[in-house]
């Protein structure tokens, strides 16, 4: 048990991070000199860059916005752009978090913007420190999963090691999302088999063929140069180990981008969008699906990686759990956990879990990671289409109905 933020919905965080969001690509240079002129490690920045409105960025853009752990927020529009900037506005102050909005064509410009937004992140920086703390337990955790830069170690250190870490969670009774369903091609037949239902198994080889199809359209894999030069031969190969993150536990449900899980169990996050491809790959960067997860209410990322990744997160802290033991001491100002020691002879897969869970009770507990101790904040949101879930993607949610 370790101490949250208490929500005026309940949730709880473990973070009290104030966002500050451009809402069109126009306004990403006022709100990131905003936070710059800030400088406050709990200060990040978020946002939208398009001008044209699109459902899933709206969505995402909530679901972040009124984050456990986000405790204010201040929206930084042009004032032109297709975004809903009022609607946000609304959604975060019904939220009971504090929230400011500019819009630059009404506040005079750049250096008046500036200079209204770093008074209005004092203002919803001191509310924001009024939030109540709360004990939390592991079972009020969502934790989200996801690989990059992959090698040839990834499937046989860190991927299975997080299994195991999720398998533990799972028993706790946390919620653990796994996805990349373009990296899970080959795998569904094994994923259906661990559904709760058999509605949803045929779900999950639904959402499979689905990015398949999608793939195949674009021409692409989920496969790049570098996964090749660390040793990865095909996609099956890279696909089970990406299956191997999601540890043993029968699988409770679909969920798509900013569906917040109904109960505690692992569920599969379809982040292939729905419809025939229009907007370019599903996701252009291992960052995205990391804001994907963590509008699905993720409070952390466990983050695998076998050649070396150094990105973390806005809003939510990501964990680095590094594969090959090589890169893990290359890098190892970077890596919070060093799987690596598998393949050396020096620990077990389940000693990793078990050190997965530690460093996750850690962070959760307040413990900054090796990528917020280095400023990394990255975020990113692009344009995508989904349908809504279907009835068998969510059986635990029409039980409890």
């Amino acid at each position: 048990m370790f101490q949250g933020f208490l929500r005026e919905d309940g949730r709880k965080g473990i973070r009290n991070i104030v966002a500050v969001a451009y809402l069109v690509e126009c306004a990403h240079h006022v709100a990131r000199r905003i936070v710059g002129k800030v400088d406050d490690p709990d200060v990040h920045l978020i946002g939208f860059p398009g001008c044209f409105p699109n459902a899933y960025a709206a969505k995402v853009m909530r679901a972040i916005a009124t984050h456990p752990n986000v405790g204010g927020v201040v929206l930084v529009s042009l004032g032109c752009e297709s975004f809903d900037r009022n609607g946000l506005r609304q959604a975060i102050a019904a939220s009971g978090r504090p929230v400011e909005l500019l819009v630059i064509q009404e506040a005079g410009g750049t250096s008046a913007t500036i200079a209204a937004g770093i008074a209005a992140v004092e203002r919803v920086r001191a509310a924001a420190a009024a939030a109540p703390r709360a004990a939390m337990e592991v079972g009020e955790l969502i934790i989200g999963t996801v690989c990059g830069g992959s090698d040839g170690t990834s499937g046989l250190t860190a991927n299975p090691a997080v299994g195991r870490a999720f398998d533990r969670l799972v028993g706790e009774g946390a919620t653990c999302i796994f996805e990349e369903t373009g990296e899970l091609i080959g795998c569904e037949a094994i994923m259906a088999e661990r559904a709760v239902t058999p509605e949803l198994g045929r779900a999950i080889e639904e959402c499979v063929a689905k990015a398949e199809r999608y793939y195949t359209t674009m021409g692409y894999a989920s496969f790049a140069p570098g996964n090749a030069e660390g040793g990865l031969t095909t996609i099956e190969e890279k696909s089970m180990g990406a299956y191997s993150k999601s540890g043993s536990s029968p699988i409770s449900g679909i969920i798509k981008p900013g569906d917040v899980p109904p109960a505690g169990g692992l569920y599969l996050l379809d982040v292939v969008p729905d419809g025939e491809p229009r907007f370019g790959f599903p996701n252009i960067s291992d960052n995205a699906e990391i804001v994907e997860l963590i509008a699905c209410g993720a409070h952390l990322t466990l983050f695998t990686t076998g050649r070396g990744s150094v990105v973390g997160s806005a809003v939510a802290p990501v964990i680095k759990i590094c594969a090959n033991p090589e890169t893990a001491r290359r890098l190892a100002e970077d890596m919070d956990v060093n799987a690596g020691r598998i393949l050396e002879g020096e620990a077990t897969l389940d000693d990793v879990g078990e050190e997965i869970h530690a460093a996750m009770m850690a962070v959760a507990g307040g413990k900054r990671t090796k990528s917020e101790e280095l400023g990394h904040q990255e975020f990113i949101l692009t344009y995508k289409a989904f349908d809504p879930l279907g009835p068998a993607c969510l059986p635990l949610a029409r039980r409890a109905a």
